[in-house]
């Protein structure tokens, strides 16, 4: 069955055809969800929502643009709706943002290691960096989907960011002096 057919049986509430959509993108939504969670059960959790929106407002898909894009962007609404409702973010000051960019030399510094700071992050540290840095939404958008300002998602950056520094030389370090 092709991916339209599945798209119109899903449309017409065909649990069989749902069923089918789930098995064919849950894992990349799931990692998509793990991104953007604290734990692999609240990932869980936040796919299973995703995908009860998804089946929710199905019909309003008009067969234009990437499916699968449109799936991703309902999954990361959807787990930002959850973080709006608990308030995790901090109000702030726009003035008295710093927006420096961190080099960070990752040579010595695994991809594992890297995306296990990101997830240790606090939530509202973690949900900007991944939208900015990984996803490429700007502040603006950021600042809609979250609804705070534009000052606050920069903030959460730039503390994101200097802490992600402050582990990575952290480890770095470490490293070293056990090779001493």
């Amino acid at each position: 069955m092709s991916l339209e057919q599945l798209i119109h049986k899903c449309k017409s509430n065909d649990t069989k055809a749902q069923s089918e959509l789930y098995q064919l993108f849950s894992s990349k939504l799931f990692s998509v969800s793990l991104k953007y969670s604290n734990s692999y059960a609240e990932a869980e959790d936040n796919l299973q929502d995703a995908f009860i929106t998804i089946f929710a407002k199905i019909k309003q898909y008009k067969n234009k643009g990437s499916f699968e894009g449109w799936l991703k962007r309902i999954t990361i609404n959807t787990i930002m709706q959850r973080y709006r409702s608990q308030k995790v973010f901090e109000i702030v000051n726009e003035e008295a943002i710093v927006d420096e960019n961190i080099d960070i030399d990752d040579d010595d510094v695994g991809l594992e290691f890297l995306l296990q700071c990101i997830q240790e992050l606090p939530d509202r540290y973690r949900l900007v960096f991944n939208l900015y840095v990984l996803d490429g939404y700007s502040h603006k958008e950021i600042a809609e989907m979250l609804a705070i300002t534009t000052g606050t998602t920069k903030s959460n950056l730039a503390r994101a960011r200097q802490l992600l520094k402050e582990k990575i030389v952290a480890y770095k370090t470490g490293q070293k002096s056990q090779l001493l």
